[in-house]
């Protein structure tokens, strides 16, 4: 049984979030820079046995591609390509951030680390792995 990863991508920087072995679970991962997420990646594959790897799809509220849809697209072309035994899918990721800072809110985060865009990225990342697992009732 392989785990599931999912990827909350940026420009700068990309939240990680991965499951358990039995699926069971979402964790927040790390938050990786854009330019060594898929050094990373193949780094993860080869230790951890991962059997999907799910990307949030920026949209806007129409719908709408938002300004960095297209490079989360070609980010997903280069993964495809670079790590290509590994199912890769893409998510709605409407409102992840809300959620996330929201669920550290909640979570009783302080401020200070509320305010650290890496810790958002991996809670978001979470949430893109939460929704995935929820759709396909694993």
């Amino acid at each position: 049984m392989g785990r599931i990863i999912a990827i909350d991508y940026g420009n700068k920087r990309v939240g990680v979030a991965v499951t358990d072995p039995l699926k069971l679970i979402a964790t927040p991962l790390d938050t990786v820079h854009a330019k060594d997420i898929i050094s990373f990646l193949k780094k993860y594959v080869a230790q951890e046995p991962v059997e999907t790897i799910v990307v949030g799809m920026p949209r806007t509220l129409e719908n709408t591609p938002t300004d960095v849809t297209s490079a989360v697209v070609g980010f997903v072309r280069k993964l495809k390509k670079e790590i290509p035994e590994i199912p890769v899918f893409t998510i709605d990721e409407r409102f992840t951030s809300r959620m996330a800072f929201q669920a550290m809110l909640d979570g009783g985060v302080k401020k200070k680390d509320r305010q650290n865009k890496a810790t958002v990225d991996k809670v978001s990342a979470t949430i893109i792995l939460q929704s995935y697992l929820a759709q396909n009732n694993l």
